[in-house]
């Protein structure tokens, strides 16, 4: 195994979604193992894993989960969905209290948190779906509450079209867009329905997608097109590389063996050639709903994530580990 690159950032991880289906993210990766209660994934996220990885700074959830056939407590209304968001608030804040995270508001305070050297994991927080939001006027709440980054789908909301579930942006998600545009609020793109995905871009939305692959090796809109990653791009973006199987490869499913890291190379080599190296970076979506069973081959527990560098030309290694991200955290946050 290669040396743990000097700085990892991670575009993408549930972290206090995760504590809240009862995972104990302090300690040890085998402890947590021995006890997890969610039985039907191998976790691979702990505290202990990250720093062991070399990751200095995460994009940590706010992720509200609907009711579905397989998810029958998700919410089935705003309130419900406000309510998810607000109790995983509280767990940052209570892991900051405890000293495991340190929550970053601006760039300035990525710029300290760096220098400092060793320290808590950072944690910008994103708002993966918008329906927590009352409506558009709530925007200034939950930006005083830290939250910098909104992706205002997840499958359909009530302000966009998301994965799986087409259509544009609603009224309300038009209102929602144009308001993050004025309070420097990122827009992330991740999981927005192509009609939607276009206009943002219209209505001016500073764009990041922080966990989306190639849609020229895995079809669908859950993933970027190539024009879908130069509008990013365009706005001085970065894209998150998924390290999710179903991402990876088309047509995988669990019966086969799951995809290899060079696979997930192919997919930085097909976005380096539609925007450059310097606009790629990490977005894995560990332990987001899947487990090691779905993760890539060479990937046993969250430290193993550097592996995947090597298969990286040796000029854009660290920008794609964390310095892209970086550039961008401390020019836009």
């Amino acid at each position: 195994m290669s040396a743990p690159s000097p700085l990892l950032v991670d575009g993408h991880l549930d972290l206090a979604w995760n504590a809240v289906r009862g995972r104990d993210l302090t300690l040890g990766l085998e402890a947590l193992r021995s006890r997890d209660p969610v039985t039907d994934e191998t976790a691979t996220v702990t505290f202990g894993e990250l720093k062991a990885a070399g990751t200095r700074v995460c994009f940590g959830t706010l992720f509200a989960l609907p009711r579905t056939a397989d998810s029958p407590q998700g919410y089935t209304d705003q309130a419900g969905a406000r309510m998810q968001a607000l109790t995983q608030l509280d767990q940052y804040r209570r892991w900051e209290g405890a000293g495991h995270v340190r929550l970053l508001r601006s760039g300035a305070e990525v710029t300290a948190h760096l220098a400092a050297g060793e320290g808590p994991l950072g944690v910008v927080l994103l708002m993966e779906g918008a329906d927590p939001l009352r409506d558009p006027g709530d925007l200034p709440f939950w930006v005083g509450a830290g939250v910098r980054v909104i992706g205002p789908a997840w499958g359909r909301t009530r302000y966009a079209g998301g994965t799986e579930a087409p259509g544009p942006l609603t009224d309300a998600g038009r209102e929602l867009v144009t308001a993050m545009r004025d309070l420097n609020v990122t827009l992330d793109a991740s999981h927005l329905d192509d009609a939607s995905f276009w206009e943002a871009a219209e209505l001016g939305a500073r764009m990041i997608a922080t966990h989306a692959n190639s849609r020229a090796l895995v079809p669908g809109n859950r993933h970027l097109s190539g024009e879908m990653a130069r509008a990013v791009a365009a706005t001085g973006g970065i894209v998150g590389l998924v390290f999710l199987s179903t991402f990876i490869r088309a047509g995988w499913d669990r019966t086969q063996p799951r995809a290899g890291l060079e696979d997930l190379a192919a997919h930085a080599r097909q976005y380096a050639g539609q925007v450059g190296w310097a606009h790629l970076g990490l977005g894995t979506d560990l332990d987001g709903g899947f487990g090691r069973e779905k993760a890539p081959a060479g990937v046993e527990r969250y430290r193993d994530v550097p592996r995947f560098l090597d298969l990286l030309p040796e000029d854009h290694r660290a920008g794609v580990a964390g310095g892209n991200w970086r550039r961008w955290l401390t020019r836009w946050l």
